[in-house]
């Protein structure tokens, strides 16, 4: 049964139909001053709170019943119990898809095809701690005996847009570490003006790609070659994350496997992740993995009602199938963040880019929202206006503002605002470092 077909959409559009127009935020939150504490989440980790909000959406307590109703009816809860199970659930190409794996702090056994693969995830991140370790300690260094002061990642989409995006966004724990560069685009300016700016005695290349096929990837890391055996004849300082590339002379103790269950786009979590690992200390690198291990417990174990990504998920169903917002602005307010817009998109839209179903038939609805961002402050300066003054409908995934910061100094509970502000506020507060 396809989607459009199913009951529970059925009556989500009956219903968006009668009743959507008379969903107004401001009279939603002046009518239940307990609207924030129904529409939110705290998640309370190992390393703190995650506060989910999203009373600021158009919907109701009917409206999510509804949504939730759909998400069980498709089957979302099997689904997710098959992918942690090591079933091939990428029936394309008949893989299984399980990056949780790469992240399995707790080592519980994951199994593909009736073989544990923990034992090899464990054994690429021990060859990793052991590489990290050794070129930030300064034990392994360039081809005349100086110690490495830059690493520079050669890939591109998954094997670019997640190190790119982490090693930015956990700069500050960069300390002691080497510089990172990433060169991804196939225009010889890219690799040209990162060159420039290095010194082949000092430098390290990590050559990053899952089947080493990808055009852009060979062209780079030929160019880097190159540059090596023109300036010393060595090649020792190319590093490669793929098991294939015996035929580029390069010794095998500086390869790092990854495996076809990886999805490019989830694979910062494994080898690909050497950047991040060499940039910011293996030790946290482990600590982003048990983050990432730690959602996906939650992900796995909590019932959809409390379930955030999954809630999330519905809500952008509701938006693009109902209301027809047909993008997703994500606006960080953190600069730190700044790469997470182009990070997502891929994550997003490289999934959900479809339209023929795992039955065949062509799809009836939409598959999934263009996403694109920009730091706040930037965007307030670029296309805010059309946002809060013209006529497009964008769906909005927005931090808080700075507005407040005057309103964070003490400890006082915040009363003052709408019931999703007084929240935002008070959780701050209540959780400040």
């Amino acid at each position: 049964m396809g989607l459009t077909s199913d009951p529970h959409f059925q009556k989500l559009e009956q219903w968006y139909k009668s009743k959507a127009g008379n969903l107004n935020m401001r009279e939603m939150f002046d009518a239940d001053k307990d609207r924030f504490s129904k529409f939110s989440i705290t998640l309370e980790t190992d390393d703190g709170n995650i506060l989910l909000d999203y009373s600021k959406n158009l919907i109701n307590e009917e409206v999510m019943r509804m949504l939730l109703g759909l998400a069980k009816s498709r089957g979302v809860e099997e689904a997710r119990d098959r992918m942690f199970s090591g079933e091939k659930i990428n029936f394309t190409e008949g893989r299984a898809v399980l990056h949780i794996a790469l992240r399995n702090r707790s080592n519980t056994p994951v199994n593909v095809d009736g073989k544990d693969v923990m034992p090899e995830v464990n054994r690429v991140l021990d060859k990793m701690k052991a590489f990290c370790h050794k070129v930030r300690s300064g034990e392994w260094k360039g081809f005349s005996g100086k110690a490495i002061t830059d690493v520079v990642n050669i890939g591109i989409g998954g094997s670019d847009l997640g190190p790119l995006m982490v090693t930015e966004a956990l700069k500050p724990y960069s300390k002691g570490g080497p510089n990172v560069w990433f060169v991804s685009n196939i225009d010889g300016t890219h690799m040209a003006k990162t060159l420039a700016q290095l010194n082949a005695e000092t430098t390290l290349f990590i050559i990053a790609s899952k089947t080493f096929t990808t055009q852009e990837t060979i062209t780079n890391a030929e160019s880097a070659r190159e540059w090596f055996l023109q300036t010393a004849n060595d090649v020792s300082g190319l590093v490669f994350l793929t098991p294939k590339v015996q035929a580029f002379g390069i010794d095998t103790n500086n390869m790092f496997e990854f495996w076809d269950w990886v999805g490019g786009r989830y694979s910062l979590w494994s080898a690909i992740g050497m950047s991040i690992a060499l940039h910011i200390g293996f030790e946290n690198f482990e600590q982003l993995l048990a983050g990432a291990h730690w959602m996906d417990n939650h992900f796995h174990s909590a019932p959809l009602e409390k379930n955030v990504p999954v809630l999330l998920a519905m809500l952008g169903v509701w938006y693009i199938n109902f209301f027809q917002a047909e993008t997703h602005a994500m606006l960080p307010y953190d600069q730190y963040m700044h790469r997470f817009a182009a990070y997502f998109q891929q994550g997003d839209m490289e999934s959900n880019g479809k339209y023929i179903t795992k039955d065949g038939t062509r799809v009836k609805y939409h598959t999934g929202p263009i996403v694109w961002g920009e730091p706040g402050t930037n965007g307030q300066h670029a296309f805010y206006q059309l946002i809060h003054q013209g006529n497009a409908t964008v769906e909005l995934g927005k931090q808080l503002a700075k507005a407040i910061e005057p309103e964070l100094r003490d400890s006082s509970e915040v009363h003052s605002h709408d019931s999703s502000t007084n929240g935002l506020i008070n959780f701050l507060k209540k959780n400040a470092a």
